[in-house]
This record gives structure tokens, sequence and C-alpha cells, in this order.
């Protein structure tokens, strides 16, 4: 009886050494230390800068934090704006416009918002088409380049902003169209890019006419690309 009395308070001894956690919560194993859960909304909220990061920022970013770009995106609960710091129709489309062109290429937020709603914006203005046209052999090279982009989200911004400039200055962007279109052809090889790319390039035939797309690329090569 006395042996079994023993080995009970021996067991006891042993038990009364590791006390339960007082959260109630398992601890990482060999560490005791709690794993970090992360917060459901960090799934939600899109790459955002940080202004704290060693990393050195872009030229479009460095513009906007030090108030070189004259807009500024407005959060809300649904949708988010620009605010601009006068009626786009006012401001100097050289250097603006040519920098949001720029823009087009940032991948994090709200750089990518701020580039896309402004060139789409500044090109509803009145009177764009008089103001953008002459600044195209400056945003050709930024928009080829967002098109040429590995990044899919920025091919997607810079098929945007081609629609929207060809609907501001028509054929004026005739002559700059070569250099586009190869860069689009390459997309044409994926499938989920072949409907819009198809679309961005009738849309191209419409506002700068047929001849526009014979003189380019050939009637050929534009079946090629359409088929």
């Amino acid at each position: 009886m006395a042996s079994k009395v023993g080995s009970k308070d021996l067991v006891e001894s042993r038990s009364s050494k590791t006390p339960p956690n007082s959260a109630g919560s398992k601890e990482t194993s060999g560490t005791g230390v709690k794993p970090k859960l992360g917060k459901p909304s960090d799934r939600l909220n899109p790459k955002t800068v940080d202004h704290f990061s060693s990393r050195s920022l872009s030229a479009f970013a460095s513009l906007y934090i030090n108030g070189g770009v004259p807009c500024r995106l407005v959060h809300g609960s649904v949708k988010h704006k620009l605010v601009w710091d006068q009626s786009p129709e006012s401001l100097p489309f050289d250097p603006v416009f040519v920098t949001l062109a720029e823009g087009l290429r940032e991948t994090v937020h709200p750089y990518t918002l701020v580039s896309c709603m402004g060139f789409k914006e500044i090109l509803e203005s009145p009177n764009a088409c008089k103001k953008a046209a002459p600044l195209l052999p400056k945003v050709v090279p930024p928009l080829r380049a967002a098109l040429s982009h590995a990044n899919n989200e920025v091919f997607e911004r810079g098929l945007s902003a081609l629609c929207h400039l060809s609907e501001a200055v028509g054929p004026a962007l005739n002559p700059h169209l070569k250099n586009l279109l190869m860069a689009l052809s390459k997309r044409m090889m994926d499938k989920k890019y072949k409907d819009s790319v198809t679309d961005a390039l009738q849309l191209l035939e419409k506002n700068g006419g047929k001849v526009m797309l014979v003189v380019q690329i050939g009637w050929r090569e534009k079946e090629s690309l359409l088929a």
C-alpha cells in the first residue's frame, strides 16, 4: 500500500510543476510563445506603401508624396475618388499628364489608383485632345512599358489607359501605334486577355480609321491578331 501511495504522490508532484496556460490557449512547442495570428482584414487590404521602408520610392511615388501630383485619393466605404487641387482643365498637361502616364507602371497602392484614375479623368476634361496630342511622344513610351509589363494588373491599367487615350486623341495616335500593337500582340496569346485586347484593337480602328491598321501592321498581321 505504501508503494502505491508514494507513486501517486510522485505523479501529482510532477503535474504540479507544469501549471496550465492562464489564457487557456496552446503554446508553440519548444518556445513557450503563442503563435501570432494575422488580422482577417489583412487578406482584404491591397498591397500598400510603407513610407518608413528603406526601399527607395519610385519617381511617381516621390512626386505624389511631395505634392507634385495635383490630386489626392479619397477612400470611401464603397468607392474611391480623386480630389484635384484645381480643375483638370486648368492644369498644365505638361508635366501633369506625362507624370500620370509614368505612374501607370506602379504596383503599390495608392499610386496604382491615382495614376490610372488621374490619367482617365484628365483626358475627359474639356479640350483634352488639343493638349494631349502634342505630348504623345512623351506619353507613349511609359504606356508601352505598362502594356509590356509582366504584372497582369499593370497591363490591365495600361490597356484601359490606351483605350481612354484613343478616345481622346483619335487619329493623332496612329503614328505611335506600331510599337503599342507589338506589346498587345504578345497578350493575344493569353486566353485571359484575348477578348479585351480584341476589343481594344477594334476601338483603335474605330477612332483611328482603317487606314491606321493598313499602314501600321498590314491586313495580314491585323487578321492574325484578331484571329
